[in-house]
Parts: C-alpha cells; sequence; structure tokens
C-alpha cells in the first residue's frame, strides 16, 4: 500500500524555519500501531492524519512514542496540504478531533486557527522539575497536561540548557517556558520543552499558545497579541482571545511531497 505524505514547515513563510510536521492524507483510518510507527519513523515532533467526513475532515496527531489529543503546527500544515495541494474550496475547515471541532480559516496566505483556550491555574513545581530545568521562575502554572513557568526576561529563557534526560522523568506532556519579548516585534516570548512526549523542545507550539495567550492577554490588558516561540527555527504566530477560543494565525511553506510504501 502506498501514501501520499508531505512535510510542511508551519508558522513560518520561510523554508528551513518554523515547525517541521508529516501530514498523511488517508481515506479511511489505519490502525493506531501502524499510525504511530509511520510517525516513529518520519521522527518529526509530530504527523498528522486526517481523513473525510461529512463536515469537513477529523484529524488525528502522532509524535514518535505517543498520541496527543491536540497539536497546532501539524494542524495548520494540513490546513496547507488541504487548501493549496487538495484545492479545497471552502475558506473555513472544520476539523473533528479528540478536542472537540477545530476551525482553520485562510485569509489570503495567513492561516488562522481556532482552537478552545486552556486556563492555567497556580501550581508547585513538581519534583526534580526547577533542577531540570536549571533556573527558578518568578511564577509556575499548571496548564491542562503542561507546566508553564514565568521568567523575568527574554535572555533568562534563551540562556536556558535543560537537563533533558532527567526533565523527561517529569510528569507531564510538556514543560512551557515564556516571558515578555524584549524587541517590538512580539509582546511574548516561549520555548516549549516535551522530552517525555519524545521531543526535547519543539520549534514552534500552536497548542502551548491556548495556555500562553490567556495569561499574556490579561497581563498586557489586550487580546491580540504577537507570539514568537524563539526555538533555533523561530517561528511567529498572530494571536487572538476570543472568549473561550483562542485564534492563532501562521504561514506554511511546503518542503517535501512524497509517497511511502506500508
Amino acid at each position: 500500500m502506498q501514501l501520499p505524505i508531505y512535510q510542511i514547515d508551519a508558522f513560518t513563510d520561510k523554508l528551513f524555519g518554523g515547525n517541521p510536521a508529516a501530514v498523511v492524507p488517508l481515506k479511511t483510518w489505519l490502525s493506531d500501531e501502524l499510525m504511530q510507527k509511520i510517525a516513529f519513523e518520519n521522527n518529526l515532533s509530530e504527523t498528522a492524519f486526517f481523513v473525510p467526513n461529512k463536515t469537513g475532515f477529523d484529524i488525528r496527531w502522532f509524535t514518535p512514542t505517543i498520541e496527543v489529543n491536540l497539536c497546532g503546527h501539524a494542524t495548520l500544515a494540513t490546513s496547507f496540504v488541504i487548501f493549496n495541494i487538495l484545492k479545497y474550496p471552502n475558506e473555513t475547515i472544520l476539523f473533528g478531533s479528540k478536542s472537540g471541532i477545530l476551525k482553520v480559516r485562510k485569509e489570503e496566505k495567513w492561516l488562522e486557527l481556532d482552537f478552545p483556550l486552556q486556563e492555567t491555574i497556580h501550581s508547585e513545581a513538581p519534583e526534580g522539575l526547577i533542577e531540570s530545568i536549571g533556573k527558578n521562575p518568578k511564577e509556575i502554572y499548571r496548564a491542562s497536561d503542561d507546566y508553564m513557568l514565568v521568567y523575568g526576561s527574554q535572555k533568562e529563557i534563551e540562556d536556558l540548557k535543560p537537563n533533558f534526560v532527567a526533565l523527561k522523568h517529569i510528569k507531564a506532556r510538556g514543560i512551557i517556558v515564556t516571558a515578555k519579548a524584549k524587541s517590538k516585534k512580539a509582546d511574548f516570548v516561549s520555548r516549549f520543552f516535551g522530552p517525555g512526549s519524545g521531543i526535547d523542545e519543539d520549534p514552534v507550539t500552536g497548542s502551548a499558545h491556548t495556555k500562553l495567550v490567556p495569561y499574556w492577554a490579561k497581563v498586557f490588558n489586550k487580546t491580540e497579541l504577537i507570539a514568537e516561540q524563539i526555538s533555533s527555527r523561530k517561528g511567529y504566530l498572530k494571536c487572538k482571545l476570543s472568549d473561550d477560543r483562542v485564534l492563532m494565525a501562521g504561514k506554511g511553506k511546503l518542503f517535501l511531497k512524497g509517497k511511502i510504501s506500508v
């Protein structure tokens, strides 16, 4: 059996920037085991699989080691494929997912994700977290399946060199670290570490912004924000808080298209 596969750099308009994701269109679902093996073979932070339904598509996301309930950059990558390669005629895509209905709207070259807001609550650091990260934050929050650590400056975020072996033992999907941006190009910056999910550092993490945007919207007292994820590849997101939803807009770039034999 041969399946089409695409690799898209998401949340960037430059090749080799943003966050690469593999996208595999399907007519019907493969077994969970086979999709996990394909994701492991791809060895990207996420591989997205999608099938058509009556109102749009159903979507699932796999890291090299686990299936996750929500992934922003791979949803943007999937939407890029559907709009630009499969020539989907509508301006909005509806995805059925394990996190509910997700909407993606095309606006010229921008793709806007409409995701559910994720609440953050103050938390104590679990054993080993601060030692693994290497620096005490100003604040610690628990945000669904992630921890979010707030620091006093962008430089502190840039200088972090986590112990990924130790961080893997923290019971969380990932660790978000964030601070106010030092330049006028963005309001806040972040990085995302997820060794427990098979990803030491994710280049650009859309799902993390469903937790970051509500926090920074309160800090800045505004609902529209520019975010920069300062991984080595870097990524930019135009974000908006809208009631209990977070809107995140980004661009994509096609890197690869081909077929896989399974």
